[in-house]
């Protein structure tokens, strides 16, 4: 089996234009991207697992078959609030944008102009640790004290 990291707007499925903006949509096409980006890594996570032969057959079918599902979904919902799926991304000036273009980007493979997704997946696949203290408050008042350490890596610890 071959698993390809496809945008949205890119899929087979993909659902007819309607061609104008939906002004009623509020906050849905940020939403819809932010699940489009989970999406788009998982799918990258299970082809590095799938390239490195660390799924088994089954577990490559179940992975597909949710991933496959999840994208129907995304699809489902761009239709009920009227979002053109090519549309779920998001572009952060001179970071570059959240998701890659379409058929710019395979896990393991370094592009030229990484967006977000490519280096949260280069991410996963090494590793990091993130240590620190948010103090929070008003009026000089340290109100909220936050000591976070975050590990995020694709392999189990």
């Amino acid at each position: 089996m071959t698993m390809v990291c496809t945008p949205v707007e890119k899929s087979p499925s993909k659902l007819p234009s309607t061609s104008k903006p939906n002004s009623k949509a509020g906050l849905a096409p940020l939403l819809l991207t932010v699940v489009e980006l989970v999406r788009q890594l998982m799918e990258a996570q299970v082809i590095r697992r799938m390239e490195q032969d660390s799924l088994s057959e089954s577990d490559l079918e179940r992975a597909s078959e949710s991933l496959q599902k999840l994208e129907e979904q995304v699809l489902n919902l761009c239709q009920i609030f009227e979002i053109e799926p090519a549309d779920l991304n998001i572009n952060l000036g001179d970071v570059g944008t959240l998701l890659p273009s379409p058929g710019s980007y395979y896990p393991g493979e370094i592009g030229n102009q990484p967006s977000i997704l490519e280096l949260l997946d280069r991410l996963l696949n090494t590793g990091i640790v993130v240590d620190g203290e948010i103090d929070l408050g008003i009026a000089q008042l340290n109100l909220i004290h936050a000591k976070l350490r975050l590990v995020l890596t694709s392999r189990p610890l």
